[in-house]
């Protein structure tokens, strides 16, 4: 046993030696340094002598913890790692018993998809801010609510690099970036430094269905325009410059006095300086005077009222004038300041009194535009021709519209080829207050869209392109909310609806949005009218198609007839082509097709009455069967039969109903007895027959819509 002992401490002594003969040669200054080597030495060697010891002896638990000088010393051997008395101490996890996992073959399984809660992105599409030339990025952050680093990063992906943001931008780079943030805009265009010269006035002729309006203009250019509408009526928004006897031009805007064509009026009312509002004296005040009235105070524009048709022997303009100063407009004879002319479009009476009123309006207005500078246009109608194009009818308000300049009309864009005045004479510009019409767009734009001039093809792209996607947005964002189902109750009934596509091809856009208007005004409980697609031009085989694809009828308002093939195309298809040139006609048209397509409402009705006048029993027997109480009647209102239901009424009350088991009339079986005759009648399950009583004979009935039409030319569907 002396040489172990003696091996194990030269071992350890070598050990020590090795340890502490280098890697503290450089803190040797340091006692701290000195002290822990030491320690740590010391330590080691300690463990060692254990290994030594214990390898020696031979012990199965292999490896101690040794605690000396505050260090702890952890060996490989299995104890150590078992063992938890410190919180430093590991943990080996227990081997557990071997489980076969079940069903590790079986597919897995379906779970529902949840969708996660998604920020949805603001916006606010009812907030408009007003944008012009040369404003700089920190006052668009402001109006729209953005941040810079933000509008810079959309002004980034249009390629306008903005390196300060206090740099000016043109109006379409703000008005870009605006539709980009989802706001809209209005352009306000200022006058500093330009040329202000007085304009003619626009004057624009409203007033009730047939009270004279373009009669009254006829008279005025000493034309006959109101002969060559269809049916007698205007169904077109025109524009027309009138050189008065004075010498003045006054630019004259005629609207339709339908019920249809409300949306024209109101832009008429939109673009004009005065109303000249056309009341027939015979007639008085009327549905769409009233509607006239309220789109020019909506407007804040002044009214001049033409008490027409006096020459008629039934006129009273005094009463007409009572009428208006009962709805509020302020007429001068009564304090007001409003003027009354009186006059005979057919006779040409009270013209002159007409001129001097509308330039005395004028003069006190003070007309007056901006003359150079870029072209502010409004868009009064809007056409497609098979030759050239889109064409536009629009006014100048400010500016001078120059052939050859790039413009953006609404969503579409364009160069303009080609200026015309409504004389259609080419001319090079187009100043204030002149209605021309102008080609060259790439699409039709709608009507009341306004007309902005760009300096360049690519921002003009740019801006089309924009407000194009803007609307798509705002397209699908209503139809979200319009198919969105409705939190009502489901256990209420909802009545059975027909679906009704409709396709609609018209000769202007502006029609077209009237006919499609008016067509959405029949929409009903039992039928509801679904314009699938609207055109401007001539019917076309894609229109018989797409009639095909969706079963729906084609509607062609003061279009040319199809070609013969294309009729026999969509006769093949059994596709209904409806065409017609005046408003009302087609309204009625389609108002009948409506009844019927509605499916109707069921309902039980009286179809007639019996009175008991005496009651008769037939003893049963085996053969016979049970006994039977017979009432003899006489039908005293309709019809009774016997494949109806029988209610019996007695003192007023309704006593028993049950379906009537034979009918006969002197001895023979009947269907029906009319009015008059008598009969008798048995009733299933019913015996207690008193003289007197009243028997109703019942019928379901199904009940269509009806097409309903008033004075003013409003129709609609009731159910």
């Amino acid at each position: 046993m002396a040489w172990r002992e003696l091996g194990k401490k030269r071992i350890c002594m070598n050990f020590t030696r090795a340890l502490i003969a280098k890697p503290f040669r450089h803190v040797t200054g340091s006692s701290f340094a000195s002290t822990f080597a030491a320690q740590s030495v010391y330590a080691s060697a300690k463990c060692m002598t254990d290994i030594i010891s214990q390898s020696s002896q031979g012990v199965a638990g292999f490896g101690s913890e040794t605690k000396e000088c505050g260090i702890r010393c952890f060996h490989s051997s299995s104890q150590v790692w078992a063992r938890s008395d410190g919180p430093l101490g590991l943990k080996t996890p227990k081997r557990g018993k071997y489980v076969k996992r079940v069903g590790r073959n079986q597919p897995p399984v379906e779970a529902p998809y949840v969708c996660p809660n998604v920020t949805a992105k603001k916006y606010n599409p009812d907030k408009t801010i007003e944008i012009f030339e040369g404003m700089t990025l920190v006052e668009l952050a402001k109006r729209t609510g953005k941040s810079v680093s933000s509008l810079q990063n959309i002004l980034s992906d249009f390629g306008e690099k903005v390196e300060s943001e206090f740099e000016l931008l043109t109006v379409d780079i703000a008005e870009l970036a605006a539709m980009e943030a989802g706001i809209n805009v209005k352009r306000l265009h200022s006058t500093e430094g330009a040329e202000i010269l007085p304009r003619s006035a626009v004057v624009t002729v409203m007033g009730h269905v047939d009270h004279g309006k373009t009669s009254l203009l006829d008279a005025l250019r000493q034309t006959s325009v109101a002969a060559r509408e269809a049916g007698g009526i205007t169904q077109h928004l025109g524009a027309f410059v009138v050189v008065m006897p004075s010498g003045a031009s006054i630019t004259f805007l005629d609207t339709p006095g339908h019920a249809a064509f409300s949306a024209m009026r109101a832009r008429g009312a939109a673009v004009t300086d005065i109303v000249v509002l056309v009341v027939a004296a015979d007639d008085g005040v009327m549905p769409q005077t009233l509607e006239a009235m309220s789109h020019a105070k909506a407007a804040n524009v002044p009214i001049v009222v033409a008490i027409n048709k006096c020459d008629k022997p039934g006129a009273n303009p005094e009463k007409v004038k009572l009428q208006l100063a009962s709805e509020g407009l302020l007429l001068e004879e009564m304090g007001g300041d409003v003027q009354v002319v009186e006059v005979s479009a057919t006779e040409k009476i009270g013209l002159d009194n007409l001129e001097e009123a509308l330039l005395l309006q004028a003069d006190m207005m003070d007309l007056k535009a901006r003359v150079d500078g870029p072209a502010q246009a409004y868009v009064v109608e809007a056409r497609l021709d098979k030759g050239r194009g889109p064409l536009v009818t629009t006014i100048v308000k400010a500016g001078t519209l120059v052939c050859g300049q790039h413009v953006v009309v609404g969503s579409q864009w364009g160069r303009i080829r080609a200026i015309k005045d409504m004389a259609g004479r080419l001319t090079q510009q187009a100043t204030p207050a002149m209605p021309v019409e102008i080609e060259g767009l790439r699409g039709l734009p709608m009507a009341g869209d306004d007309v902005i001039v760009v300096h360049s093809e690519e921002r003009a792209r740019m801006l089309s392109s924009g407000r194009q996607r803007k609307c798509e947005e705002n397209r699908l964002r209503n139809k979200m909310i319009q198919d969105k189902p409705s939190t009502s109750d489901d256990s209420t009934e909802v009545p059975r609806r027909v679906e009704m596509p409709v396709i609609v091809k018209a000769d202007v856009q502006g029609t077209v949005q009237a006919v499609t208007d008016a067509l959405k005004t029949l929409n009903s409980a039992q039928v509801l009218v679904n314009v699938v697609h609207v055109g401007v031009g001539p019917l076309s085989q894609s229109d018989v198609d797409l009639a095909q694809a969706c079963g729906a009828c084609i509607v062609g308002f003061n279009v040319k007839s199809p070609p013969t093939a294309l009729s026999q195309a969509a006769n093949r298809a059994s596709i209904k082509i409806i065409l017609h040139r005046v408003i009302y006609h087609l309204l009625e048209d389609i108002g009948n097709l409506i009844i019927e397509k509605a499916p109707g409402t069921c309902e039980t009705q009286v179809a007639g009455q019996a009175e008991v006048l005496d009651i008769f029993e037939i003893k049963g027997s085996k053969s016979k069967g049970p006994d039977v109480k017979i009432a003899g009647c006489r039908v005293i209102d309709g019809f009774v039969t016997r494949s109806a239901t029988m209610r019996l009424l007695r003192s007023g009350e309704v006593v028993f109903e049950g379906h009537c088991t034979s009918l006969k009339r002197e001895k023979q079986d009947v269907d029906t007895v009319k009015k008059g005759n008598e009969c008798g009648l048995v009733i299933s399950n019913w015996y207690d027959f008193q003289i007197g009583d009243v028997i109703q004979c019942l019928e379901q009935v199904v009940k269509k819509p009806k097409f309903i039409k008033s004075e003013s030319g409003a129709v609609r569907i009731e159910c």
